[in-house]
């Protein structure tokens, strides 16, 4: 089992960056490809990117891609999302995400069903 904890959440002005960071714990961590996602109020989650255990391997929504950069350093057990050019819209709880590598061959990356183990979330606020 695998214990995940994010940070780096908060309060920004649109056009601006934060970086949240998604620390593990319990298991080794290149066994699991990670992934975040995120939930607005009143919304379902949905996904916003990923990337395989090696980290060689990225993944983005579309509403993501060029702002968003996924990362991972695995000698830190840990998982990165830096957000740049942030929007109102962008406001969510943020959640990371493992896939256990092992269990399973195929990973439904955008499946938020398909992840093994979730952080609590970080609050994302982006004013306009």
């Amino acid at each position: 089992q695998v214990q995940l904890v994010e940070s780096g959440g908060g309060l920004v002005q649109a056009g601006g960056s934060l970086r949240l960071s998604c620390a593990t714990s319990g298991r080794t961590f290149s066994d699991y490809h990670m992934g975040w996602f995120r939930q607005a109020p009143g919304k379902e989650r949905e996904f916003a990117a990923a990337i395989s255990w090696s980290g060689v391997f990225t993944y983005y929504s579309e509403s993501v891609t060029g702002r968003f950069t996924i990362s991972r350093d695995n000698a830190k057990n840990t998982v990165y999302l830096q957000m740049n050019s942030l929007k109102p819209e962008d406001t969510a709880i943020y959640y990371c995400a493992a896939f256990d590598r092992r269990t399973r061959s195929t990973w439904y990356k955008d499946s938020p069903n398909a992840y093994d183990y979730w952080g609590q979330g970080a609050q994302v606020t982006v004013s306009s």
